[in-house]
């Protein structure tokens, strides 16, 4: 197989291009360069995809190309220069329009245009719709996948490494909302693995790319046996009192990762993985994702952040 990765150097798209080396696939990753160094064993295409495609690219004789790209533009100008080859992008959930139902539809209206997240986050799933079309009506063959939260080794988000390092340090825990609500993370080895098996099979059509759904509480046990506190000391702290507290949802230094404001975000976290599973998806349990995501990035709420909130919940 010769794959071409429009990416490489980090998280998911590195991870693809790790396991295709170890497959044997000779494999090209077309980028800049910047974020990072490509795996061993890979070629550096050098291409800032804000330019017309290199030669090297469009006469690779590719069997598959890989793209997690977010900028129209960028998959406009890859489609265009490499058509032939069946291609498998990576979307995201956030292309939904009805965060409340785990429904495939409806989409958000495509943003065909470049924008900068920075101004205007709430384009990112617009401009993957965007991308998603130009996939499919300009390669010959395409799949489209849509994750979720993707967990494991080398995520730089810290959003569910919080967890495992959490839970490991111990005593009182702040859990976000209630036990039973549903939250589902991914595993990028999992992901990557199916994307590559898709890769070589040709696999078509459309996919939520998630983990299996399962409640907050249980995903938090399962999590803490992984990291060898199995008794954890849980004191679950109602949602519309940590908003009143100013903490912030989902992700990033100052939040409770994995919590989203219920019931608006109920369907988010709970789409359903069978139609993936029945075209090869493999997931492992959390608890293994959980156990080999310690030691690295960590972003959430910090230790003395947390005990002023349940310092608070404790009196009210």
């Amino acid at each position: 197989m010769r794959l071409l990765v429009l990416g490489g150097t980090r998280f998911l798209s590195r991870e693809i291009a790790t396991r295709a080396v170890a497959r044997g696939w000779e494999v090209t990753c077309a980028c800049r360069g910047e974020s990072g160094t490509v795996p061993d064993g890979a070629t550096h295409l050098r291409w800032d995809r804000g330019e017309d495609a290199p030669d090297e690219l469009r006469d690779g004789g590719w069997d598959a190309v890989v793209d997690v790209a977010r900028l129209p533009s960028h998959v406009r100008r890859a489609v265009a220069a490499v058509p032939d080859a069946h291609w498998v992008f990576v979307s995201t959930v956030n292309v939904y329009a009805d965060n409340t139902s785990p429904a495939m539809e409806p989409l958000v209206e495509p943003v065909t245009d470049d924008v900068d997240l920075a101004s205007d986050p709430e384009a990112y799933g617009a401009m993957k719709v965007a991308c998603e079309s130009i996939v499919r009506e300009g390669a010959r063959s395409s799949m489209v996948v849509r994750p979720g939260l993707i967990a494991g080794p080398g995520d730089g988000t810290g959003r569910f490494g919080y967890w495992p390092a959490r839970l490991a340090r111990g005593g009182e825990v702040l859990a976000p909302g209630t036990p039973d609500d549903v939250v589902q993370v991914i595993d990028v080895r999992d992901l990557a693995a199916w994307v590559l098996d898709a890769c070589e099979a040709g696999t078509a059509g459309v996919y939520d790319a998630v983990g299996t759904p399962m409640a907050i509480g249980d995903l938090l046990a399962e999590v803490s046996a992984a990291v060898g506190a199995p008794a954890p000391l849980l004191t679950w702290v109602d949602g519309s009192f940590l908003e009143e507290q100013g903490v912030e949802h989902w992700a990033g230094d100052g939040s409770v990762p994995l919590w989203l404001p219920r019931p608006d975000y109920d369907g988010m976290m709970s789409h359903d993985p069978g139609p993936a599973v029945a075209a090869g998806l493999r997931l492992r349990p959390v608890g293994d994702t959980a156990r080999d995501s310690l030691g690295g990035e960590v972003h959430g709420i910090s230790a003395e952040r947390e005990a002023e909130v349940l310092a608070a919940w404790s009196s009210r």
